[in-house]
């Protein structure tokens, strides 16, 4: 059954918002850590949030496919609900208030609606598909920077960093000597939230999965930024890796990355 885009917003909007509060009414609490991996951790916190979410989507939606980071793919309608209840579960557990939820719902067209919500500053972006995109409602728009060397670039560090470093520590050892600067605050939705509105000119990162970009994809191409697979490629949630950039900035961006990609013989690996 065909669902209205206004409905999709709707509830992606209220579930983010939902998530979110559990998030902030336990920043401060103590908390509960497992690890899934070497450095990849989960808390207490993702999946009360993600209880929460997933409660929400299934009362509004209960024939909707959902791909969730802690949960995994449940199988539904032709809508697919792509979220993370905590993207940012490492700066959570320090106690750093840089984190989001992320929600995105997938259509036959691609992705439809996205959504990234910080609960610490009360922003929520949002985009739908063919109506632009909006920060707490207002439409945002990417920088106008046009020079990789006054470009603020942000990135992020796979979690098999320590087995692979080569990809993202050169990269960003390239781009050093390049760019006005270099970011790494530790959520892949934010960083591309804040491309779409300007506050970073480009982003890339390796090994991500399709609930860290999603909705940051949609909210760059609506916002009027390009968001590519890192070399340049069309983004689809197959892939693992993402570029995003303001568009004066993309075209040099990209083809600095597909000359150091060529150099390292880089392959894409695909979405497990």
């Amino acid at each position: 059954m065909t669902v209205s885009l206004d409905m999709l917003l709707e509830t992606a909007v209220e579930g983010a918002r939902r998530a979110g509060r559990v998030l902030a009414d336990g920043f401060h609490q103590p908390r509960t850590i497992d690890f899934k991996g070497g450095i990849d951790l989960v808390t207490d916190a993702d999946r009360a949030s993600e209880k929460v979410l997933l409660e929400w989507l299934r009362a509004r939606h209960p024939d909707h496919a959902i791909l969730s980071e802690e949960s995994g793919a449940s199988a539904g309608s032709t809508y697919r609900w792509i979220i993370d209840p905590l993207d940012g579960t490492t700066n959570y557990a320090h106690t750093l208030p840089h984190f989001s939820v992320t929600v995105a719902v997938e259509g036959q067209g691609g992705i439809e609606v996205g959504v990234v919500y910080d609960p610490m500053r009360d922003e929520l972006f949002s985009a739908v598909r063919g109506r632009g995109a909006t920060l707490n409602g207002r439409p945002i728009r990417p920088s106008g920077i046009e020079r990789l060397d006054r470009a603020l670039l942000c990135t992020g560090f796979p979690y098999d960093v320590r087995e692979h470093p080569e990809g993202p520590a050169g990269l960003i050892a390239r781009f050093l000597g390049v760019a006005q600067g270099i970011r790494r605050l530790g959520s892949a939705a934010l960083d591309m939230a804040y491309i779409a509105s300007g506050r970073y000119d480009g982003y890339f990162e390796f090994n991500l999965k399709p609930w860290d970009v999603a909705a940051g994809a949609l909210l760059c191409w609506e916002a009027g930024a390009v968001a590519s697979r890192i070399d340049g490629a069309p983004y689809d949630t197959s892939v693992v890796d993402i570029l995003a950039a303001a568009p004066g900035v993309a075209p040099a961006l990209t083809d600095e990355c597909r000359r150091f990609l060529a150099e390292i013989h880089w392959k894409p690996k695909p979405f497990r």
